[in-house]
C-alpha cells in the first residue's frame, strides 16, 4: 500500500466496531436515518432481514429509535418479494414511482439513486436483500463513523464471505469475492493507489451522507458501488472514507459467466473515472438529464452449444444518472 492508504487503513478501519445503539440513537440528535433495501425477486431472503431490523426502529425509553424508516426500493420484482416485505413491516416502494418522468431502467444503481428521492434520512444505510442469517448489528457499526465524526461521507462494511454455490455442489468457508480481488481491488490500486487499503470495494453494505449521495452520479448495475467509492475519494479525499469490520456475510453466490458481466459494468465504472474521462460537478450539462457517457457497450461471452464454442454478444449499460443536487437545481 501507499504509505498514505496504511496510514488511512490504521486510522480509519474499525476492526472490531462497539458502538452500542442507545449510544448512537443520542449521537443522531435531529438527524434521520433511512435503511434502503434494494430488491429484486428476493422472496426468500427479504423478510427475514426485515424482521432483524425492525427492532431498531422501534423507540427506547426516551421515544428515540436509531432507524426512523425501513424502505425496500422494488427493482421490478416478478415473485414475492413485495409482498413479504410489507408483511414484515417494511415500506415498499416500487422503481417506476420515484422521479417517475425517467423511464426505469434495470440494475442496482438505478434503485439506489431514485431510493434518494424516496427516502427521508439524512444518513442512508444501504443493505443488499440476499443476505442470509443477516445480522442487524451491521447497522449501528456503519452509523458509527457517521455518527461519531464530520470528516466521512461514505462508510464501507467489510467481512469474511465463504462461498456458497449449492447447485455446484461447492461450499467453502473462504473463496466469496471473487470479483472484489480479482478486478476491482487491482483495478482500484492501479487508477487510483490510495484506495488500496480498501477491503471490500464491492460490497453492498455500506452507510452515507444525503450531502454526498445527492452530489455525485450513480453508475448503473454493479457499477454503482465503485463508482461512489471513486467519486467520494475524489472529493472528500481519504479521510471522506471510513471501513468498519461486520464479521461474516452471506449472500447468494453468482455463476462466473454472471460474474463476467459484473465485472464488465465495473470496469467502465472505474474507467469512465479515470484522468480525461472523470465527471466533476460541472460536467453534467443542465439541458440534459445524463451524464456524458456512453450509452451501452457490449461485451462478448463465450457458450459451448453441443461440441461448438458460440460468441455472445451481451449488451452492458453504462449510461449514469445525473446527481440528484443537479436535478433539484434545474427545476427550480
Amino acid at each position: 500500500m501507499t504509505p498514505e492508504a496504511e496510514r488511512w487503513f490504521a486510522a480509519r478501519s474499525w476492526q472490531d466496531p462497539s458502538w452500542s445503539v442507545e449510544e448512537l440513537t443520542r449521537l443522531k440528535e435531529a438527524r434521520r436515518v433511512s435503511v434502503v433495501l434494494p430488491a429484486l425477486n428476493e422472496q426468500d431472503t427479504i423478510a427475514p432481514i426485515i424482521a432483524e431490523l425492525l427492532p431498531l426502529a422501534e423507540p427506547d425509553g426516551a421515544g428515540e429509535a436509531l432507524v426512523d424508516e425501513i424502505v425496500v426500493l422494488d427493482s421490478g420484482s416478478t415473485d414475492h418479494t413485495r409482498e413479504f416485505a410489507q408483511c414484515a413491516g417494511a415500506r415498499v416502494v416500487a422503481r417506476e414511482d420515484v422521479l417517475p418522468e425517467f423511464e426505469p431502467r434495470a440494475g442496482k444503481g438505478e434503485v439506489l439513486w431514485r431510493s434518494l428521492a424516496a427516502v427521508s434520512g439524512d444518513l442512508l444505510v444501504f443493505l443488499d436483500s440476499d443476505l442470509v442469517d443477516f445480522d442487524a448489528r451491521f447497522v449501528p457499526a456503519l452509523l458509527g463513523p457517521l455518527l461519531t465524526g464530520d470528516e466521512p461521507v461514505l462508510v464501507k462494511g467489510f467481512y469474511r464471505r465463504p462461498l456458497r454455490l449449492p447447485r455446484e455442489g461447492v461450499r467453502q468457508e473462504e473463496g466469496g469475492g471473487r470479483v472484489t480481488e480479482l478486478l476491482a481491488r487491482p483495478v482500484l490500486s492501479a487508477v487510483r493507489p490510495d484506495l488500496a487499503g480498501v477491503v471490500q470495494p464491492l460490497g453492498g453494505e455500506y452507510a452515507a451522507r444525503r450531502g454526498f449521495l445527492e452530489s455525485v452520479p450513480f453508475a448503473p448495475g454493479y457499477g454503482v458501488e465503485t463508482g461512489l467509492l471513486i467519486d467520494a475519494y475524489d472529493r472528500h479525499g481519504l479521510d471522506g472514507l471510513a471501513q468498519v469490520n461486520l464479521g461474516v456475510r452471506k449472500h447468494r453466490n453468482r455463476g462466473l459467466l454472471q460474474l463476467g458481466v459484473m465485472s464488465r459494468q465495473i470496469l467502465a465504472a472505474a474507467l469512465s473515472r479515470t484522468e480525461g474521462n472523470s465527471f466533476p460537478d460541472g460536467a453534467l450539462d443542465d439541458s440534459r438529464d445524463e451524464v456524458s457517457c456512453p450509452q451501452e457497450i457490449s461485451y462478448t461471452q463465450f457458450v459451448q452449444s453441443d461440441s461448438e464454442w458460440v460468441p455472445h454478444d451481451q449488451p452492458i449499460p453504462t449510461a449514469e444518472r445525473p446527481p440528484l443536487r443537479s436535478l433539484r437545481r434545474n427545476s427550480r
